[in-house]
């Protein structure tokens, strides 16, 4: 007869394909009916972290839900962190796990409950009755807010047997995230007649556009009032015509790009938050520059902002369009962007090859590695000072196919097991890892699970400072003591040889030829490629000098 863990996997597969996760006594007959009366596709991880790590790629990756699972306890403890970056980031996942006895906790369990609630995600615990109408909601609870869920399976329930297993519910559309946009108070028409009349309009867009699928109206839109355009770092790409758009803003941008952005007269942002970092920590626009905001926020997230709407950025974009359209003009939209050598102001310093230290320069390196990487790719990138290099140096085609996991919760760590997600989400692309040596040793136990599961279409570059680069740019520049910010130095090509994949030391810029020539080979012959990348720790990234610029 079904189980309780029946119900809940069979309820499962009916909006997940994936689940990630660690085998423990709380799990354990979840996973066996996973298995046994399911098509999902279970992977492995070595850390419990890394499963909640891989269900967040997999889901920026594709747009699809997926799952972790984990024992109770210290299983469940395992995964708070990228529970809290997933959280931070509004990403969407299931996170089943085992929890104590309803008779009474056990001296290894704790509140598991409060835990998960402390980092901002709910509990949704099953019982014998109602499994299945427990997983289901806790789906749905996921994808209305956007958030990650935990969905609790007590240890002396998982294996009860509850009978037929019931007709299982869709959930509901997500559409509370989403609303059409309120424009009763005018500020819709006031809008348009700024983008009218604006000789240097701006249109910035972030994560929330891309959710929104908004590309193709803010194309439009940026086409009738002659915008030059420009995204965040999580919405890069989304604009659908290049010779116009400005790269990443925030302390990402090219010089030249955000010196641009200043002399726009009117801006629009659609679907970013405007934090300190994309906002340059205030000097994004100049003063004089009128800042409308597109959120699905209750309010305006800036205080530079003088005009809000909450609405949906698709939305907004085709009503802007459509309002412009009706408005008397004398004529078209401006020429501004036309005037401007746009793909010139998107460049960047390519270093000097080796800095004084005698390591290679990580601007140089990054520059040669954006022009020897796979076209089709996937970049994942885990948390540290070097996050700079391949949002500056690495172009990617869409918003999807660059995610920096760590970076909501300011955390490291979690580099490695964000590539099993990518990978699965992507099978047909290469995906790039991009890490540091102190977040690669501190996820190091998905070292094996990303070379096991990418193979031949993956690839790792660490960058190797041996030490905690932001520490030493934020701290050591202000007299405190190095030694704690020091690593030795680690052979990250050997470690990964030793789990099957092939590593190459970066010593000189030429050993990155070795890319050109594995990207040559066909997927199947060849191994996860492991890039350390011996580089200075001297060249600080443009973003970490507007942070010590900010904190001195």
């Amino acid at each position: 007869m079904p189980t309780v863990s029946t119900h809940v996997a069979l309820a499962l597969a009916q909006h997940v394909d994936h689940v990630f996760g660690v085998m423990g006594n709380g799990n354990a007959y979840l996973l066996d009916a996973l298995e046994r009366a399911t098509d999902v596709v279970y992977t492995a991880v070595r850390h419990e972290a890394g499963g909640v790590v891989a269900a967040d790629a997999f889901h920026r990756a594709s747009g699809r839900l997926a799952a972790a699972t984990s024992t109770y306890g210290a299983g469940f403890t395992n995964t708070l962190t990228a529970l809290a970056e997933a959280v931070q980031a509004q990403v969407p996942l299931l996170l089943v796990v085992g929890d104590g006895p309803t008779s009474g906790p056990r001296p290894w369990d704790v509140d598991q409950i409060a835990i998960a609630s402390a980092v901002g995600a709910r509990t949704y615990t099953v019982g014998r009755a109602d499994a299945t109408a427990t997983t289901v909601i806790a789906i749905e609870h996921a994808l209305t807010y956007r958030v990650p869920t935990v969905l609790a399976i007590p240890y002396d329930v998982a294996r009860l047997e509850v009978g037929p297993v019931p007709e299982v519910p869709s959930p509901r559309p997500p559409d509370v995230q989403r609303p059409a946009g309120d424009f009763a108070d005018g500020t819709i028409r006031d809008m348009a007649e700024a983008l009218a009349s604006a000789r240097r309009p701006l249109l910035l867009a972030g994560r929330g556009a891309w959710l929104a699928d908004a590309g193709a109206a803010l194309g439009d839109l940026a086409d009738a009032t002659g915008a030059v355009t420009a995204s965040t770092a999580l919405g890069r790409g989304i604009f659908p015509r290049p010779e116009f758009d400005l790269g990443v803003t925030g302390g990402f941008g090219a010089a030249g790009a955000m010196e641009l952005v200043r002399e726009a007269d009117v801006a629009v942002v659609f679907g970013a938050s405007l934090n300190q970092f994309t906002m340059r920590f205030g000097e994004l626009f100049s003063p004089g520059t009128r800042v409308f905001q597109v959120d699905v926020a209750p309010a305006a997230t800036h205080p530079h902002v003088g005009g809000f709407v909450r609405g949906d950025a698709a939305v907004v974009a085709r009503a802007l369009t459509e309002h412009l359209a009706r408005l008397p003009r004398d004529d078209g939209p401006g020429g501004w962007r036309e005037s401007v050598d746009v793909a010139s102001l998107r460049g960047y310093d390519p270093g000097v090859g080796v800095a004084e230290d005698g390591r290679l320069d990580p601007r140089t390196v990054a520059a040669r590695l954006g022009e020897l990487l796979p076209e089709d790719r996937v970049v994942v990138s885990d948390g540290g000072h070097f996050i700079g290099w391949a949002n500056m140096y690495w172009p990617v085609a869409s918003p999807d196919r660059m995610m920096m996991i760590g970076t909501a919760f300011q955390s490291i760590g979690l580099g490695w097991p964000s590539v099993l997600g990518a990978a699965l989400a992507r099978p047909g692309a290469t995906v790039v890892l991009t890490t540091g040596d102190g977040g690669g040793l501190m996820a190091l136990a998905d070292l094996e699970s990303a070379v096991r599961v990418a193979g031949g279409s993956g690839i790792a570059v660490v960058w190797n400072d041996a030490a905690y680069g932001a520490e030493v740019n934020l701290y050591g520049l202000q007299g405190l003591a190095r030694d704690p910010m020091l690593i030795p130095e680690v052979d990250f090509a050997a470690l990964a040889e030793g789990v099957g994949a092939e590593g190459v030391a970066v010593r000189r810029v030429e050993d990155l030829d070795r890319l050109a020539s594995w990207a040559a080979e066909p997927p199947e012959q060849r191994r996860f490629l492991v890039l350390d990348c011996r580089i200075s720790g001297d060249v600080v990234a443009p973003y970490q000098e507007e942070i010590i610029r900010v904190n001195g």
